[in-house]
């Protein structure tokens, strides 16, 4: 197996956990609290807390390029964390004048997310 062919397989199967994980986030959590989308929310904030430790520890160890930093950064974190569908309600909130909730989602998921990225990288370097 080439090695293109090899590293999409492994970022397949990556996403492929983390579609399946996001949704049943998102299908669990689809009746909690009104006017925003925790389901997705909680998917992008976890998805930055885990790459960000991700991060760190293949950084420790200069292992960023391996198969496992690809199969679970590119792979797994790419397909738990819903930015396009973010994205999206975003905008439909925008579109139907919820503008309280289109600044507390973008503030939320934006914010918290660079933070918790840089809090797992730190736990992991430290």
């Amino acid at each position: 197996m080439t090695e293109i062919i090899k590293n999409v397989v492994l970022v397949g199967c990556g996403s492929f956990l983390g579609g399946a994980g996001r949704y049943l986030i998102s299908t669990a959590m689809k009746n909690v609290g009104k006017g925003l989308p925790w389901g997705t929310i909680v998917a992008n904030l976890a998805g930055c807390f885990i790459i960000g430790l991700l991060w760190g520890l293949f950084s420790r160890s200069s292992s960023e390029g391996s198969n496992w930093a690809l199969f679970l950064t590119v792979g797994f974190c790419g397909g738990f964390t819903t930015f396009s569908t973010f994205s999206k309600e975003a905008l439909i909130m925008l579109q139907t004048g919820n503008y309280w909730g289109f600044i507390s989602y973008v503030a939320l998921s934006v914010i918290a997310g660079i933070l918790l990225v840089a809090l797992g990288y730190s736990l992991m370097r430290a």
